[in-house]
């Protein structure tokens, strides 16, 4: 009974210990766009297709970081935000893993924006993204949220390129209005 019982508990320990591995590499993988000096102190989550969460790690700095690589066409691609942006990352999440089509998908927000419906991410917020095929090969991109804001209102184009250098507006005067600023 003794050899039963502790081979039960040496097993329920490395079960223990595997799950513990595999939520530290979870978190490791969802921080690496996060600025070092927000790395530790992020808000790391686990989203699932409807847009819910699990709360991987607890935050304290007002950035929340997960791992969208399961998401339709993603290979590797990780993303950072403020706390603050939770509905939009949320309504996001649940359309990406809709099973639509992209074009499908672009309806319902276009109809989300419509009606007002349409979660809204805080201004002046950044949104950190890696995205490629692995980790080592990822870009990275920055945008910030400038929700309704136009060209006119900020005094920046509206158009701009991923290639040369400079930073412009995109979705000007919708909720998703952001400034692009590409990076490698």
């Amino acid at each position: 009974m003794k050899q039963i019982t502790f081979t039960f508990c040496a097993l329920v320990a490395i079960s223990a210990s595997a799950h513990a591995q595999s939520t530290e590499a979870k978190i490791a993988k969802a921080t690496l766009v996060a600025p070092p000096s927000m790395q530790a102190d992020a808000m790391v989550i686990q989203l699932s297709a409807d847009g819910s969460h699990t709360v991987l790690r607890e935050g304290s700095n007002g950035l929340v970081c997960w791992d969208r690589s399961d998401e339709p066409n993603r290979s590797f691609s990780v993303q950072c935000s403020s706390v603050e942006n939770m509905d939009r990352i949320k309504q996001n999440r649940a359309w990406n893993m809709s099973g639509k089509a992209a074009e499908e998908i672009r309806a319902l927000r276009d109809a989300a924006e419509a009606d007002g419906s349409r979660k809204v991410s805080r201004f002046g917020s950044i949104y950190y993204t890696l995205n490629g095929e692995d980790a080592a090969s990822a870009n990275l991109h920055l945008t910030i949220a400038v929700p309704f804001a136009t060209a006119d209102s900020l005094g920046l184009p509206d158009q701009g390129s991923y290639t040369r250098a400079g930073s412009w507006i995109m979705e000007a005067g919708l909720s998703g209005a952001h400034l692009m600023i590409p990076g490698r």
